[in-house]
């Protein structure tokens, strides 16, 4: 397909599929004139991918661009392709000059070692949970294990679910696209399902008051 309709079929103009190719996010169309490439569709579903990346993860183009290096990378495996796109969504949350932070993040850092959990040390999301235990903890809520057992059982069983779902078996491409979808996209499915369960469960215990 040219240009256009590869524009059609995706919903971006042409100017946003050329500012993808040129940053890297989209593989050039195959030459077949000096001023034509033909295009097929490994570009729509990748340009889907973007779109669903960008509007659904509200990733940045730079964070992209780290992710579909990764992808396309096949010295890269399965976990490492994960790790850099966990890391590449954040959030990164600057460590502050704060000993409640310091003293969160170890306690984080503790939870993690109890769990027996395999995480890097760098990964955004210990200090994502670090500034949550001292902002729960400046408002009055202490955090104890107790209070953490039901989240820490629902994200293994979520975390479980959603790698038992990519197929190694599979093209490295798709088990990679596969990968992403459950990381970026079905994360923001889990927010939106824990909210609307939040407002059942409040219309079950308080009515209508």
């Amino acid at each position: 397909m040219q240009i256009s309709e590869l524009s059609d079929r995706s919903g971006l103009t042409v100017q946003t599929i050329k500012f993808y190719i040129r940053e890297g996010l989209l593989p050039k169309g195959a030459a077949v004139s000096a001023t034509r490439s033909e295009y097929d569709g490994r570009h729509l579903e990748r340009l889907r991918l973007i779109i669903a990346l960008r509007e659904v993860g509200d990733l940045p183009v730079a964070a992209i661009q780290r992710v579909i290096a990764a992808v396309e990378d096949d010295r890269v495996g399965l976990h490492e392709l994960f790790t850099t796109t966990r890391h590449a969504i954040g959030p990164h949350v600057a460590a502050p000059h704060d000993p409640n932070w310091r003293a969160a993040r170890e306690d984080v850092d503790a939870l993690v070692r109890e769990l027996g959990w395999t995480v890097g040390e760098d990964a955004p999301a210990r200090d994502l949970l670090a500034h949550t235990f001292v902002a729960l903890r400046r408002l009055g809520f202490p955090i104890t294990l107790k209070d953490l057992r039901p989240y820490v059982r629902a994200a293994t069983e979520v975390a479980g679910h959603e790698i038992r779902r990519v197929c190694e078996g599979a093209p490295r491409s798709r088990t990679a696209h596969s990968l992403l979808v459950s990381t970026v996209l079905y994360e923001q499915v889990l927010t939106a399902l824990h909210r609307l369960a939040q407002e059942d469960a409040s219309a079950g215990r308080f009515g209508t008051q």
